[in-house]
């Protein structure tokens, strides 16, 4: 571990860096005054950006490489509560993130759905008491309106019986929900910046300089815009997520030059597999290993399966270069073959994709046995800082709003919470569909309606663009009466004027943002397809001597 901080401190402040003092006294370039400075652009540090500046304070939000480009675009893409976690009694945990799951379905029903999962029962696994008794717990430990309860199913029956094996009669069906994990990020940076947040991509924080009553940062730009700037703020937000225990180490300091961390990070690798798709219905699968954890194999991009995920320790030196190993690869074929007729190889995988979860280090000798719940660490002994240690998808909301509340008090002026029952940008489809109703119906209604306006649009495009921007399609397709009108086709499907908006309004610079986070076209395209994308992306850069990715031009509107 002390390896693997090292190397991660280096990444955050190379060694040649100078301390900020040494910046601000000799560099000409203007202080950036905020009240608020967020250092991490993942689900965490979006969605805290996104609720202080929707409760009025200034907020600039930094980010080292693109959003959501590490931990919080490589999840199991699930809103849920966690099941397993009941077996290791983290009954808060898990009512607060079945508290969160029907909210957050509410807010984006563009890029959130529920999914069912099916359980099948192996009783040399848990008893089949013991898993009914967890359901119920699961179905009342938190209020639902939306997502149906657990019942036992007949696998020789039922549709999710079609593809295991014969020996697996018995399962039981239980409710959670989907999300496009990378997207929820980048509404989150949307929101934050229409509410007045800065948001700067591609943009480290090399030095943090503690003073009395502020902070003073230094940012560092790469990519298409170098240079420097100095931020002069009343607080710091560490939201780094990996890189939490390192920005402490080696980026901020006290205004003695002391190290402030307090707590240590356990990094724990969680990687998936995509393979063709497995099976026709659309529920998901959850399996019980020998080794007590679980699987899941969930419908993906419509033509694939997703099957994940493992835990284990990182082996390296940078999260960010994290990547799935030989052995995690055969475990997750071999787990799922234990339950699929036809057996899963790793000739059979067609991508992958690795995480890396910061969870606060507990001693506990089973990676997957540390909790997944997130703690708020506030330090005011001058300028105050707040650091957010571990978390999950399901729980950011909560964990943002907690975090705007302890940053108010820090600051000494707590103001109102309000994203609870709010909609993420494009979440609102009343202007379509009147009144919401249920999230995957009223889902639905807007595609309807969106194919009566523009019945111009192929429908398997229609359909991606209303699940991709929700209502923001409006901004996206402008006054565009024509398939022609979106401009060139620079692969299949992928028109020019959704390349400009996202690169105008969603910080994309590299094919990479566009194939692998702002969408999953990556998936379906061919390696001369997603060149192509390339070529689109390096011929811009060479149309201008400087793009908008750092900033993300108002030159559409944002709200």
């Amino acid at each position: 571990m002390k390896k693997i901080r090292k190397h991660i401190e280096s990444t955050l402040l190379p060694p040649s860096t100078p301390a900020v003092s040494d910046l601000s006294s000799s560099s000409p370039q203007p202080v950036t005054e905020c009240d608020v400075l967020v250092v991490g652009g993942g689900i965490n540090g979006c969605g805290i950006a996104r609720d202080l500046a929707g409760r009025g304070w200034r907020v600039v939000l930094c980010e080292k490489d693109d959003l959501a480009a590490h931990t919080s675009s490589s999840s199991t893409k699930l809103i849920h509560g966690g099941l397993r976690y009941l077996e290791y009694y983290e009954f808060s945990l898990v009512r607060k993130a079945l508290q969160e799951r029907e909210v957050l379905l509410k807010s984006a029903p563009h890029i959130m759905w529920p999914l069912r999962f099916v359980m099948p029962h192996d009783p040399s696994m848990r008893p089949a008491w013991m898993i009914r008794i967890g359901l119920f717990m699961y179905d009342h430990l938190a209020k639902r309106e939306v997502l149906p309860a657990s019942r036992s199913v007949d696998l020789r029956t039922h549709a999710a019986g079609a593809p295991l094996k014969k020996s697996y009669r018995r399962g039981f069906v239980y409710s959670d929900g989907w999300v496009d994990d990378a997207r929820l990020v980048v509404l989150n940076a949307i929101d934050a910046r229409s509410k007045g947040a800065e948001v700067l991509t591609r943009t480290r924080c090399v030095s943090a300089q503690r003073g009395a009553d502020h902070w003073l940062a230094t940012l560092e730009s790469s990519g298409d815009v170098q240079g420097q700037r100095t931020v002069r703020a009343r607080a710091v937000v560490n939201a780094a997520g990996p890189w939490a225990e390192a920005f402490l180490r080696g980026v901020a300091h006290s205004a003695k030059g002391e190290s402030l961390a307090t707590k240590s990070l356990r990094l724990v690798k969680g990687s998936h597999i995509v393979v063709r798709r497995l099976f026709e219905h659309d529920h998901a699968y959850i399996f019980q290993n020998p080794d007590k954890r679980i699987i899941f194999a969930i419908p993906y991009q419509h033509d694939f399966t997703l099957i994940g995920t493992t835990d284990i320790e990182l082996d390296g030196d940078d999260p960010g270069a994290a990547k799935i190993g030989a052995d995690e690869i055969s475990y997750l074929c071999e787990q799922a073959s234990r339950y699929f007729e036809k057996p899963i190889v790793p000739a059979d995988v067609v991508w992958t994709y690795s995480g890396v979860r910061p969870l606060l280090d507990d001693a506990s000798g089973d990676p997957s046995a540390v909790t997944r719940d997130y703690m708020l660490e506030a330090n005011t002994e001058a300028a105050p800082m707040l650091s957010v240690w571990g978390g999950k998808i399901t729980t950011f909301r909560k964990l943002a709003e907690d975090a705007a509340d302890e940053v108010g008090k820090m600051l000494g002026d707590t103001r109102a919470a309000w994203s609870d029952g709010a909609f993420m940008p494009g979440g609102d489809l009343s202007a379509f569909i009147g009144a919401a109703v249920r999230p995957d119906d009223d889902f639905g209604r807007f595609v309807a309606s969106l194919q009566k306006r523009c019945a111009w649009l192929p429908p398997e495009l229609l359909r991606r663009l209303c699940r991709a921007y929700g209502a923001r399609v409006e901004i996206l397709l402008g006054d565009a009466k024509s398939i022609e009108d979106l401009g060139p086709e620079v692969a299949p499907g992928l028109y020019e004027r959704e390349l400009r908006y996202l690169q105008q309004q969603e910080w994309a610079c590299t094919a990479d943002d566009v194939l692998w986070r702002r969408s999953k076209l990556g998936l379906h395209y061919t390696p001369g397809e997603r060149a192509q994308v390339a070529a689109w992306f390096g011929a811009q850069e060479k149309m201008t001597e400087t793009t908008q990715c750092n900033s993300a031009s108002s030159g559409l509107p944002s709200g």
